[in-house]
């Protein structure tokens, strides 16, 4: 299939077979291109003399480490071709992957976060918060794996506001004027969950001791980047869902599961409370005594793969985080292919999402 078919396709309407067929033609087709124009990667399959006709589905392919990117440059097209360099969420201290994208690799990878986000949201564009401040997207010395989320998500946005300024204090009066300016209209929020929980839900609890509130009942809100610094906190999914519905009557809430190494190919949070693999994806939990495949309610290491990384050989990853298969084809939402949960890092893994990455720099 081509790609101006795949475009065509609804991203959750594939059952298991047509969606097997459909990865496993275009995985091949990344796996012998990055073969062929990685040198690295290269290397890499042939110290594990791996041979194509040895592969009947994507689900055997060799995988790289995700942590592999914090230590090689790997690219598979010309350094010229390069228009931007991406750089993963660390620590003080930490190394950093850096992921190389050519044209049709970011423009591929926008199209496919507009078609699975739209999904949620509707097609149309929202008067937008972005719940962080404006300096994120602005000074290099900050995050940039959240600027990247901020500015990819900006695009689902008409006129957008940031929650909070540079000293990441709520800008009361600014938020006030546009909840008034857009009221009764549907809005668009996104953020990181620890600075969600911690700059905008505590300070709206500060503030409605005040008399203060904000009603964003009809808000649509989508956050990411990690639970680990709220679960020490004892704050779980569902706590967090409801405090937020009970100090603002914010009640769509989706999080999702996403890497800069496979930018474009998030995957999303149902209204059943489960993240989904779209057609452009798909995660595979491993067993780590032998990284066979896990059986479906079985806990195992995530393997995600993506059909998008053309520029760096990024395609099949094993990722450092801890995860379940919990069904294929049959999410009560309604939505084809695989769902899922995250139970946590692999233990002694360096700490990787925006959320959690902030959330110890400010301890």
């Amino acid at each position: 299939m081509k790609w101006e078919e795949i475009w065509n396709v609804p991203p959750y309407s594939l059952n298991r077979e047509e969606k097997e067929a459909l990865l496993t033609e275009r995985l091949m087709e990344l796996t012998k291109f990055h073969q062929k124009n990685c040198p690295e990667y290269k290397r890499i399959l042939e110290s594990i003399c791996w041979k194509p006709d040895e592969c009947s589905s994507y689900r055997d392919l060799p995988f790289l480490p995700v942590r592999l990117f914090k230590e090689m440059d790997l690219m598979s097209v010309p350094r010229n071709e390069v228009i931007k360099t991406m750089t993963s969420s660390g620590t003080s201290g930490q190394a950093v992957s850096k992921i190389y994208l050519d044209k049709i690799t970011a423009a591929n990878q926008q199209k496919t976060m507009v078609k699975i986000v739209s999904e949620f949201t509707g097609s149309a564009r929202m008067p937008m918060i972005l719940l962080d401040c404006p300096g994120v997207v602005k000074n290099r010395a900050m995050f940039s794996a959240r600027g990247a989320g901020i500015l990819g998500f900006s695009m689902f946005g008409t006129k957008k506001i940031y929650a909070l300024d540079d000293e990441m204090n709520l800008k009361v009066d600014e938020l006030k004027a546009f909840l008034e300016r857009y009221k009764g209209q549907k809005i668009l929020l996104f953020g990181f969950t620890f600075m969600i929980w911690q700059h905008i839900y505590k300070e709206f609890l500060r503030l409605k001791e005040e008399g203060i509130r904000f009603d964003l009942t009809n808000g649509i809100l989508i956050h990411g980047g990690g639970w680990k610094r709220l679960e020490k906190e004892s704050v779980s999914q569902e706590e967090f869902h409801r405090c937020l519905k009970e100090i603002c009557g914010l009640d769509s809430i989706h999080d999702y599961y996403g890497m800069v190494e496979q930018t474009g190919c998030i995957y999303m949070q149902c209204e059943c409370g489960h993240l989904h693999a779209s057609i452009f994806s798909d995660v595979i939990a491993r067993r780590p005594i032998d990284f066979s495949e896990c059986g479906i309610g079985e806990k195992g290491i995530l393997q995600v793969v993506s059909m998008l990384p053309q520029s760096y050989p990024g395609h099949s990853l094993l990722t450092e985080d801890e995860g379940i298969v919990l069904g294929e084809d049959d999410c009560p939402c309604g939505r084809k292919g695989k769902y899922f949960k995250i139970i946590g890092r692999i233990k002694n893994a360096e700490l990787r999402g925006c959320s959690d990455t902030y959330a110890a720099s400010v301890v």
